[in-house]
This record gives C-alpha cells, sequence and structure tokens, in this order.
C-alpha cells in the first residue's frame, strides 16, 4: 500500500528565474544556472517533497498535451518512490513562472488559468479516483482546479476517501473551500491565501477575527486548521484551542517558494509518524521557515527540521 494519494487537479510545468535587480518592461537576462524548469502544481509538489523523505505516493489529476507529456515524463525521473494516474485530457496543461529577486527581496509568480476539463474527464477521474484511494493511507487535495470542474470537488473526492476511512489534506483558496465544505469536511485545512485573502468570504483584518474562523472551521468538522496571517504567522486551530505561531529568525520574501508545500508535505510526514494535531502542525511549521533560509523549491532535511523546530514559538491564544 502507498502512504499517500496527491490529489493535482491543475498541474503545472514551473519555471523558476532568479533575477536580480527585476525591472518592469524591461529585458532581464537570466544566467543558465538561476533558470530551472521542474514539474508543479500544489498536489505535484507535495508528492515530490514527500519523496525526499522516502515516502511513496500516488499523483493524480488531469494533464494534457505537449506541456502535460514534459511534465510526466520529468515527473518519472525525479523519484521511483512517485507513482503517477492522470487521466489525459485534449487541452494544454499550463505553465507557471517564479520570479525571485534577492536584492529587493520580492519573488513575483506568472500563472497560466490551465484548460478546459470536459464532464466526460470528470466522470472518468472520480472513477479513478475512487480505486485509487483505497490503495493509500492518506489523501492530499491541494492546489488550484481546471475550468470546467466545480468548486465542490474537494468536498465530493473528500466523501468518497471518507467512505474508505482515510485522512483528507486541503489546501485551497477560499471558494473551493466555500463550495466544497457543504458537501464535507476534510481533517486537516490549510488556506491557500497567495491570490486572495479572503476567509469564508470575508477579509479578515484583526487576530480576533482570525482566532474566530479558526474556531468555526473546527466547529464544523476539522480536527486541525492553519490560517496563515502576514505571510510569516499562522493560527492554528484544534478542538483543544487556538494557537499563534510565528518564527524566532527573519523571512526573506524572495525564498518564499514552496514553503507551503513544505508545510503541507511535512504534516502528512509527521501525521503517518503518529504525531497529531498541534504537533504535526508544529513540525510543518519548522519545515515551512527551514525552507525559507535559502533559495528554490528544495525541502529542507530531517535535521533542519528538527533545528528549526526550536526556532520557531506557539503562543496559546484561546
Amino acid at each position: 500500500m502507498k502512504s499517500v494519494l496527491a490529489v493535482c487537479l491543475n498541474p503545472a510545468l514551473d519555471r523558476e528565474f532568479v533575477i536580480d535587480n527585476f525591472k518592469i518592461d524591461k529585458l532581464n537576462v537570466v544566467p543558465n544556472e538561476k533558470n530551472k524548469m521542474t514539474p508543479g502544481g500544489k498536489g505535484v509538489n507535495v508528492a515530490v517533497i514527500l519523496s525526499k523523505y522516502n515516502i511513496p505516493s500516488i499523483v493524480t489529476g488531469f494533464i494534457g498535451g505537449y506541456v502535460g507529456n514534459v511534465l510526466l515524463s520529468e515527473l518519472r525521473k525525479i523519484d521511483s518512490l512517485i507513482s503517477t494516474s492522470f487521466v489525459h485530457i485534449s487541452d494544454e496543461t499550463r505553465e507557471n513562472i517564479a520570479i525571485a529577486d534577492t536584492v529587493n527581496h520580492t519573488l513575483t509568480e506568472i500563472n497560466s488559468e490551465g484548460p478546459v476539463v470536459d464532464l466526460h474527464s470528470i466522470e472518468a477521474f472520480l472513477k479513478r479516483y475512487e480505486v485509487l484511494v483505497q490503495q493509500v493511507k492518506t489523501v492530499v487535495i491541494s492546489g488550484s482546479i481546471p475550468r470546467g470542474v466545480p468548486n465542490s470537488i474537494y468536498g465530493e473526492l473528500t466523501k468518497i476517501a471518507k467512505r474508505y476511512n482515510k485522512t483528507v489534506f486541503w489546501e485551497a483558496r477560499d471558494e473551493i473551500i466555500l463550495e466544497s465544505m457543504k458537501i464535507a469536511f476534510p481533517d486537516v485545512l490549510k488556506y491557500d491565501l497567495r491570490r486572495s485573502e479572503k476567509i469564508l468570504g470575508n477579509i479578515l483584518n484583526t487576530e480576533k477575527e482570525y482566532v474566530e474562523a479558526t474556531k468555526e472551521f473546527i466547529k464544523k468538522g476539522a480536527r486541525l486548521v492553519i490560517l496563515s496571517y502576514k505571510t510569516v504567522f499562522d493560527f492554528v486551530g484544534t478542538v483543544d484551542g487556538v494557537w499563534k505561531f510565528s518564527p524566532k529568525v527573519n523571512i526573506d520574501h524572495s525564498y518564499l517558494l514552496g514553503a507551503g508545500d513544505t508545510f503541507v508535505a511535512s504534516m502528512i510526514m509527521a501525521q503517518l509518524e503518529g504525531k497529531c494535531c498541534v504537533d504535526m502542525a508544529r513540525y510543518g511549521y519548522a519545515a515551512a521557515v527551514a525552507k525559507t533560509s535559502y533559495m528554490g523549491k528544495e525541502p529542507p532535511s530531517r535535521q533542519q527540521i528538527e533545528e528549526y523546530l526550536s526556532l520557531v514559538s506557539s503562543e496559546r491564544v484561546e
């Protein structure tokens, strides 16, 4: 049995550029050593990170066209611990671009919208997913969804997973969570706040509002909730209370690429090793902070994560 099923409905071929003193409306030249192409999409990224920790996974979702074939080829080169079971579609898989500027400490991301998926492909995927979910211990559903796929899809997939008593992780934006939570709720919910800061349809401003939102998700059925606050902080909630996680080191925003996926993957690793709730979140947070100490998507080592556990604080606020 594989450990994890990583659902990446809208995978991408990621291009990473390091351009110091990046200029808008100017020619920017990138040295070859500062230009990388890797398989991406949040679910794919989580599977790749898990493979670095010797955790086997199956990656599924929709893939198509020339870009899709390149992505699949590159993904299969990474590690034999990663199995793939995508539904092939006629539309082209998307490409994403990330531009890191280590002088101005900025990270600019340009993400393609992605393909259109038809009803026949969605039905084929749901059938495939139900077979795959029985082969794993844990399910992670992470990232955006392509056009044609309803925002409620996370809920549908979670409902199926719960039929087989699987632990389910989500990382998604508000519009997906709002629709999906009407159908089913995950065990672990982490908000993706990169594009929009809306939570439950509202822009939250105060720490009190974040605490109340965290408690609301716990009431609705999540065992663990993580809400990012001002990029580098997190409010973490369980049935036992709410904590604010903070780094004890400075975070360079140009090094943020991959931190969110490292957080999720490390929580899954902790969960598979028997950690629960706040300890699981603390481990994921320490891994994410460790990841921001250097450039690129490569995850921190287990030793680095252990070292960074002492470089993060968790203050109970409720």
